[in-house]
């Protein structure tokens, strides 16, 4: 059965992941929580005069689409910085070319529908501060090094215990 989300019912508030200066305001409950979706991560977002939308980054399993509904903000990207305005839609490629971070310059707020693919979990990588987030879980690692496979598991055997003849 279809669902309709009307304007006047959605709240917004401050997610979990908020603190000063990234004042990303979401619509709570989620979006596409209330309307059971599967496929999809779909939110409506307000980013206050003076914010940052939330640490630059990039997916390695999602690509994300926002379709800018009121005001203006500056676009941060792997190409630079551009002011984007009511009525545009912006695409984001699974990738390091994908990387984006928002910040609103004006003095009101600017408002974007976000949607995003959900194929069952996702890497998000923030390049600034090294870190890695496992976007299902929300764990938040730090990207130090990468290790090999079977770094460390050279004594396996003498992990099991002995379990007798067979």
């Amino acid at each position: 059965m279809p669902t309709i989300l009307k304007p006047g019912q959605l709240e917004f508030s401050q997610g979990p992941f908020n603190k000063p200066p990234f004042g990303l305001l979401t619509v709570m409950p989620n979006l596409c929580n209330q309307a059971n979706a599967q496929k999809l991560v779909f939110d409506i977002r307000k980013l206050p005069p003076g914010q940052y939308s939330f640490p630059y980054h990039y997916h390695r399993n999602a690509e994300e689409v926002m379709l800018v509904t009121g005001g203006s903000m500056k676009l941060r990207t792997s190409r630079g910085f551009e002011i984007v305005n009511q009525g545009e839609t912006l695409y984001f490629e699974t990738g390091e070319s994908g990387a984006h971070q928002f910040f609103n310059h004006t003095d009101c707020p600017c408002t974007y529908f976000d949607v995003k693919t959900f194929n069952g979990m996702d890497v998000v990588v923030y390049p600034d501060s090294g870190k890695i987030m496992i976007s299902q879980y929300n764990e938040v690692f730090e990207h130090g090094k990468q290790a090999d496979y079977f770094k460390d598991e050279e004594n396996v055997a003498g992990k099991w215990k002995e379990t007798g003849p067979r």
